[in-house]
């Protein structure tokens, strides 16, 4: 419009004042009159590269024909074109194209079927399954403690725990001795019978110690999937819960103000924390009112 003659005074008004009567920027215009004249397809981010995708293409199948390995990844292929023949390229430009055209390491994908947990964790009765599960809670004076416990699938309650600076076997059983304790009346042989306990791959629970253990209690062990942490859900989901209300946030010095802390939140949680499932009533809540509802 500003290159236009007004037919009236005969004048071509010029980009500011026109720019000024209409309430636009000129950087606006310009920015129109730039785009117009660069078509789209021909803009690029970031610097122009000496070598097309093609070309790169091209030599990372060169550099994986010839190599002496089989099944390598794209940093050997980016390490190669880099530093031993001197191509500039992005590794993650590399990794791209690698992708896209199916040149990854055949060995680092998922082998087999995966495995489909669409059955339940939660069960109708109570001692049918507990789970089971350690995390790590630091302190400035005493460094890495452990914190293990064993939860209720029925309702959710922590039925065992154990704080500790060695998170081994024999610290992973502590949980499972004071709730086969608590609920059964004793840790003798076959105390536990027709309980499943629900864990995951750690060496600690792994190891022969505690497998012969449980099974000396009558219990029946049972994996989570690997990799697949929500086939322990029950515990995992506990473990959230204790450390957003007790370890996030919070200064220990001590284990033993660990133990304090966690102590007296394993109170305040059976008694007092409302779970929808239950129909927000607390865990011993539920428990104490199936036990009255079982005698009747």
């Amino acid at each position: 419009m500003s290159a236009a003659i007004s037919p009236t005074t005969g004048k071509a008004y010029g980009v500011q004042r026109v720019c000024c009567a209409w309430e636009m920027p000129r950087s606006s215009f310009y920015g129109r009159v730039a785009r117009k004249a660069v078509p789209l397809t021909l803009l690029k981010r970031g610097p122009k590269t000496p070598l097309t995708d093609d070309e790169v293409l091209a030599l990372i199948q060169t550099d994986l024909e010839t190599s002496s390995f089989i099944g390598e990844g794209h940093r050997k292929v980016w390490g190669r074109l880099r530093f031993v023949k001197g191509i500039k390229v992005g590794r993650k430009r590399v990794l791209r194209l690698m992708r896209e055209n199916n040149l990854l390491s055949p060995h680092r994908v998922v082998q087999g079927q995966p495995k489909k947990h669409d059955g339940k964790i939660i069960t109708a009765a109570p001692n049918v399954m507990w789970g089971t599960d350690g995390t790590k809670v630091f302190t400035s004076e005493e460094g890495w403690c452990w914190l293990f416990t064993a939860v209720e699938h029925w309702n959710a309650e922590c039925v065992g725990w154990h704080v500790t600076k060695n998170g081994d076997r024999f610290a992973a059983l502590q949980p499972l001795s004071m709730a086969i304790k608590a609920r059964f009346g004793s840790v003798g042989a076959a105390a536990a019978r027709g309980l499943v306990l629900r864990m995951d791959h750690g060496t600690q629970y792994l190891s022969e110690h505690f497998q012969n253990q449980i099974k000396f209690w009558g219990i029946t062990p049972s994996f989570a999937f690997v990799a697949e942490p929500q086939t322990n859900g029950v515990t995992e989901r506990f473990n959230r819960t204790i450390k957003e209300q007790v370890i996030y946030g919070r200064h220990y010095r001590t284990i033993e103000e660990v133990r304090a802390a966690v102590a007296d939140f394993m109170g305040r949680y059976n008694q007092k924390w409302l779970v929808e499932k239950l129909g927000f009533r607390s865990p011993r809540q539920a428990f104490e009112e199936y036990q009255l509802q079982m005698a009747a």
